[in-house]
């Protein structure tokens, strides 16, 4: 018998939780990437529970307990109980009885095992209950030590349930899975043989799904599959994975949007619905990557982040070293601060001639790497005007 032991799951809500319902005579469990993590040693992040109790059975046994119960998801079998300002979603178990490719019809059901077998991966199906007793329905733990993403039985009817199972399957295995083994073949072929399934999706779910994958730390074995069976380009038309693998072996920090602009592709924001902040970096960085404005320009004018991230892909484009002392170039741009003010030129330069004035003061003295100093910049301009 695997016990779980893990501070969430003793914690006093986490308790009161399994414990209000289970005195009701209902079963429930923490389900899902809670234990997952847990027995990988990886971070928690929220809690989900499965339960035999109805919804409204749900909100009746919290509610004569004076716990506050908001009804987040009720007609798909979802509320949330709110202990000590902590939400806890509450499912009822539930069997999928008809789907389209991206939704499913639920139908409440009394058995774990329905709600296991309507899961995706068998690493996701893994129960524990408030003692730290762990349910495999589907032969998930097996498959956790080995480290394997794997399809609840056959690949190609999970898929067609709903398709983001596709882009979850090379997420899931770019943060959990074993490089060394690669990805589940079954899984692999399934994904490849239903590419027409994406074009289904909404851009918003295939974008928030695959900005996760880049962000985990070494998505490069999952990248790479995705590139060899056809998903990335039906995705990113365009787009590729060398100077991701470039950038991994730089070392660079592992930030989603970096990556997207190192993987190139046309309509990368639109086809992935990027916010207007992560499509305006994208933009930025596209754009410091393919010039030759020199780094502690684009620090001064850019912030060190941006720097740093153009100089990684610069490296990696080109497949070179990162240039010597990159590191002091960056902050020297950061600490740099522009000598001159509106008030240090004569009263003759105003409205669009002052502006401009500064703006060339400021470009010559970014072209002298920040050495040009006032009186420099003043005597310079105003000798030339």
């Amino acid at each position: 018998m695997t016990l779980l032991n893990a501070p969430w799951l003793t914690a006093p809500n986490t308790q009161l939780v399994l414990s209000t319902l289970t005195g009701a005579g209902y079963e429930a469990y923490v389900v899902g990437g809670s234990v997952r993590n847990t027995l990988l040693g990886v971070p928690v992040s929220d809690l989900d529970i499965a339960t035999s109790a109805r919804p409204d059975q749900v909100v009746g046994v919290f509610e004569a307990s004076g716990v506050k119960v908001v009804p987040t998801g009720i007609e798909h079998g979802t509320v949330t109980v709110v202990l000590g300002g902590a939400p806890f979603e509450v499912t009822t178990f539930r069997k999928d009885i008809e789907t389209d490719g991206r939704r499913a019809v639920v139908q409440f059901s009394e058995t774990m095992a329905d709600d296991a077998f309507r899961r995706d991966f068998t690493i996701n199906a893994l129960y524990c209950d408030a003692t730290g007793v762990i349910y495999d329905p589907v032969g998930g733990l097996s498959d956790l030590e080995r480290r394997r993403v794997r399809f609840i039985e056959t690949p190609e009817t999970r898929i067609r349930e709903d398709y983001l199972r596709i882009l979850r399957f090379f997420r899931f295995h770019a943060w959990y899975g074993d490089d060394a083994d690669g990805l589940d073949a079954d899984g692999l072929a399934a994904c490849a043989a239903n590419l027409d399934g994406l074009d289904q999706l909404s851009r918003e779910r295939v974008g928030a799904e695959f900005l996760k994958l880049l962000a985990a730390p070494h998505p490069e074995t999952a990248l790479g599959a995705m590139e060899q069976s056809g998903v990335l380009a039906r995705l990113l038309p365009g787009a590729g994975c060398k100077t991701v693998f470039a950038l991994s072996v730089l070392g660079a920090d592992p930030d989603p949007v970096v990556r997207l602009a190192a993987m190139g592709g046309v309509d990368v924001s639109e086809r992935l619905r990027l916010s207007k902040k992560q499509a305006a970096k994208l933009e930025l960085l596209r754009a410091a990557m393919g010039s030759s404005e020199a780094i502690d320009s684009l620090a001064y004018r850019y912030g060190g982040a941006i720097a740093v991230a153009a100089t990684y892909l610069r490296s990696a484009m080109f497949e070179t070293c990162l240039p010597d002392g990159w590191r002091r170039e960056v902050e020297r741009g950061m600490a740099a601060v522009f000598p001159v003010k509106a008030r240090d030129l004569p009263p003759s330069f105003e409205g669009p001639a002052l502006g401009r004035a500064l703006k060339q003061m400021e470009q010559r003295w970014i072209n002298s790497h920040f050495d040009l100093t006032k009186p420099n910049l003043l005597s310079d301009y105003l000798g030339d005007t």
